[in-house]
């Protein structure tokens, strides 16, 4: 019940199960034209380069950037936490010349925020983190994908924590370049990650000055990997593409809809149920992930004894804060498979247990009730 990787569905653990065949194989190909597609369906776009970067989440972080900026060209990055904060390091590796824009953490990036910067610069592109994972806060972006627009900037979103948990709508948003992660709400083992680029984002990509950075991750020639050419690129990890094409399955099988109104209740039973035992949630009330909860730590609490004992007792793993919220914070995931109510409910009852045995007093019984 950590930040992830989240828990994964048996079916998932035994498709990794299956004989290996060569990555050119017509089986692996016919899998991966599928992978796109489910891909699509869960991104909610039409876009045709959709497809699974072989690596993980910051391999997707880099995939955007490097294939985008080239040295010298100006970037507008929100940073409200630690992967804001790794964009801009990213963006910077690419020789960009970053304007930050920033937040409290625990706060959203303000779309009046990025239009006050775009009157300062004229960046190629604006980047900013849907769900930070360090703090628990859903940014919307609609209307900072249209300032974007409006300055004649490519849009690029992080959605490592939202993909699959709550609603990622690529097409609607007009989002240009966008990457996630196998292991949070897709409930997937780490190691791919999903990226879509729009038609103007390739068009970019393919009109640029000098070759991207980074072969690897070059998709220009990923391209003709994932696309009809399946002109040998690398080795693409066989098994762990089994495990997202079930993990998908899984996804749209159980209707988007239905997966984020699950991640939504699950996470007001948990707020409830902590705001009976006299906790509450340090994230901006009103932008609240349902995925990743940050329970504040209450005053005279050793936070980092309270993860042990939850781990070493009840074989709960939740995580730490991070940064200035180091200390302050406990992050509770409930992504994915990790999402129900008997995770919930099990949680709330250990908390409480290891809180009442440090002195605190904790109506236990009152806060599962008002879990429900």
């Amino acid at each position: 019940m950590g930040p992830g990787p989240s828990n994964v569905a048996p079916s998932v653990l035994q498709a990794m199960s299956r004989p290996l065949v060569g990555h050119l194989d017509p089986a692996f190909v016919q899998m991966m034209e599928e992978i796109k597609g489910m891909l699509r369906g869960v991104f909610q776009t039409q876009n045709e380069m959709t497809f699974p970067v072989s690596g993980t989440g910051s391999a997707g972080m880099e995939f955007c950037f490097v294939n985008l900026i080239e040295p010298g060209d100006e970037v507008v990055v929100g940073v409200n936490g630690v992967f804001g904060t790794r964009m801009v390091e990213v963006a910077e590796r690419c020789g960009a010349k970053v304007t930050k824009v920033e937040a409290p953490w625990g706060r959203i990036i303000e779309p009046q925020q990025i239009a006050d910067a775009l009157k300062q610069c004229r960046p190629k592109l604006v980047a900013v983190v849907h769900a930070e994972t360090s703090t628990g806060v859903l940014t919307p972006v609609e209307e900072i994908a249209r300032l974007a627009h409006e300055a004649a900037a490519l849009f690029v979103l992080d959605t490592v924590t939202s993909l699959g948990g709550c609603s990622v709508k690529i097409d609607a948003w007009q989002v240009d370049a966008v990457y996630s992660g196998t292991q949070k709400c897709l409930s997937c083992p780490p190691g791919l990650a999903p990226v879509s680029l729009s038609k103007r984002a390739l068009e970019t990509a393919a009109r640029r000055k000098r070759k991207v950075q980074s072969w690897y991750l070059d998709v220009n020639l990923l391209s003709s990997y994932w696309g009809q050419e399946r002109v040998y690129h690398h080795t693409a990890p066989i098994t762990m593409n089994y495990a997202l094409h079930e993990a998908l399955r899984l996804t749209l099988e159980e209707g988007l809809e239905n997966r984020f109104r699950r991640h939504q209740q699950n996470h007001e039973s948990l707020k409830s149920g902590l705001a009976a035992m006299g906790l509450r949630l340090a994230a901006q009330e009103g932008h609240q992930l349902w995925q990743l909860n940050t329970v504040t730590v209450p005053d005279g609490v050793d936070e980092a004894a309270v993860r042990k004992r939850l781990l070493s007792d009840f074989n709960i793993e939740i995580g730490a804060g991070l940064g200035p919220l180091k200390g302050k914070i406990w992050r509770v995931g409930l992504m994915g498979e990790t999402s129900t109510k008997e995770n919930v409910k099990t949680f709330l009852r250990a908390l409480g247990q290891i809180l009442k045995d440090s002195g605190r007093k904790v109506d236990l019984e009152a806060a599962l009730a008002a879990a429900g």
